[in-house]
């Protein structure tokens, strides 16, 4: 399929493993399972190898089928190149595993994946100092700089609390001092907002969330969005310096992540990714859509002390949130007024199902502080504003109305 027009978002996800041939003529990059690549020309091996052309080496390091994948997450992106991962957290993890070193430093909002501040920790334990702020404001961002910062890290909208980074003026900070800004983009996902818009030099998203969509795949991507200079980065090792600027620093991550570290994606994954990808944005129109009310149908309730979502006038980053993003995500959270049990309360949804995953098709239900930031403990889930009745909802694609009575016949028993 020969075709240099430019599509929109939902056409060219569709139709992208096609501007390739596809065996068979498949309309899906099909599943390839074999871990090895035979070369009927031994110097071709060789220069596969050696980053002299293009070719799979062995399947840690990927296979067409998670290269489809990865095409496509990087027209989604704008990007100029993905690396995909087991899971979100094995990208974020490819950070530390590839680009930092012993002595560094790097500044995270302190607003974060429970996930994410855990491996920050653990990151911190091992020779790398980490700085946790609000990034809700750049002036804490830009106060927590050193000479030695090799990145900045923030999510687009915090989870489980919706605080929203000041993402444009971070990217401008980060900009002006040559520091490589890392966003990730999972809360929003490529459809809502493309974080190559304020500066990102990568981008991080979980593509196990909303990209997959359906809850039966674990996945995760790093993308470069080409803006963020390379020959710049002191870490890069001099074996990847040999590649062009722009390349190197995904040469390293995929060696040191991939190849060594072996975070890689399964094709089956891969696969089961892509095509839930397909359908991103008419299910982000939808739950974006159906978060909206719900929201709004709680915080006008008396027996919900409060409702943290970005798409609500009352959030505290509303108006950044409108200013970047198509819709305020489809995930919020709400905190019980005194004297209702939060699990007494979720035990009587009908429709929400209590479970820990994002961006599934259904609607999720938590309660926060007793599962996923218990870990915690109660003193850093207070400096992060986690209630102990806070419970988070990740919204599905169910009709609106019928989400809507559940949460209210909830409040109502």
């Amino acid at each position: 399929m020969s075709d240099t027009r430019q599509y929109g978002f939902t056409t060219t996800v569709l139709h992208n493993d096609r501007r390739k041939t596809i065996e068979q003529g498949s309309l899906h990059k099909p599943v390839h399972t074999s871990v090895a690549f035979g070369y009927g020309d031994a110097r071709q091996l060789a220069s596969v190898f050696q980053g002299k052309e293009p070719g799979f080496r062995y399947g840690r390091q990927g296979n067409p089928t998670v290269a489809a994948l990865e095409d496509k997450v990087t027209k989604m992106e704008d990007g100029v190149a993905t690396l995909c991962f087991g899971t979100g957290m094995a990208a974020i993890g490819a950070l530390f595993q590839a680009l930092l070193r012993e002595g560094d430093h790097i500044v995270s909002s302190s607003f974060l994946f429970g996930n994410t501040n855990s491996l920050w920790q653990t990151v911190a334990g091992q020779g790398v100092e980490v700085s946790f702020v609000d990034a809700t404001d750049v002036a804490n961002v830009e106060a927590a700089l050193q000479p030695n910062t090799r990145f900045v890290f923030v999510e687009t909208i915090a989870n489980p609390r919706t605080q929203v980074a000041d993402l444009a003026r971070i990217g401008a900070l980060c900009r002006e001092r040559g520091i490589l800004y890392v966003v990730d983009n999972t809360m929003t996902t490529p459809w809502l907002f493309r974080p190559k818009a304020v500066g990102a030099g990568l981008v991080v998203n979980s593509l196990t969330k909303s990209i997959a969509g359906h809850g039966i795949a674990l996945g995760g991507a790093l993308t470069d969005t080409g803006l963020f200079d390379w020959s710049a980065y002191p870490n890069i090792a001099a074996n990847f310096r040999k590649q062009p600027p722009a390349a190197q620093g995904m040469a390293q991550l995929r060696a040191k992540a991939l190849r060594d570290f072996g975070a890689s994606l399964g094709p089956e994954a891969a696969h089961h990714i892509a095509v839930g990808a397909e359908t991103l944005a008419l299910r982000m129109e939808r739950t974006t859509g159906n978060a909206l009310a719900v929201a709004r149908m709680l915080e006008s309730d008396e027996r919900v002390a409060a409702v943290h979502y970005p798409g609500l006038t009352s959030h505290p980053q509303h108006a950044i949130a409108n200013e970047l993003f198509r819709a305020g995500g489809s995930l919020l959270s709400f905190e019980l007024k005194d004297g209702i049990d939060c699990f007494d309360y979720l035990n009587r949804l009908k429709l929400a199902i209590p479970a820990s995953n994002l961006g599934d098709t259904r609607t999720l239900v938590i309660p926060v502080a007793h599962t996923i930031f218990f870990e915690m403990g109660l003193e850093r889930r207070a400096s992060m504003g986690i209630a102990e009745s806070l419970i988070r909802v990740s919204v599905g694609i169910e009709d609106t109305e019928d989400l809507l009575e559940d949460f209210r016949a909830a409040l109502d028993a």
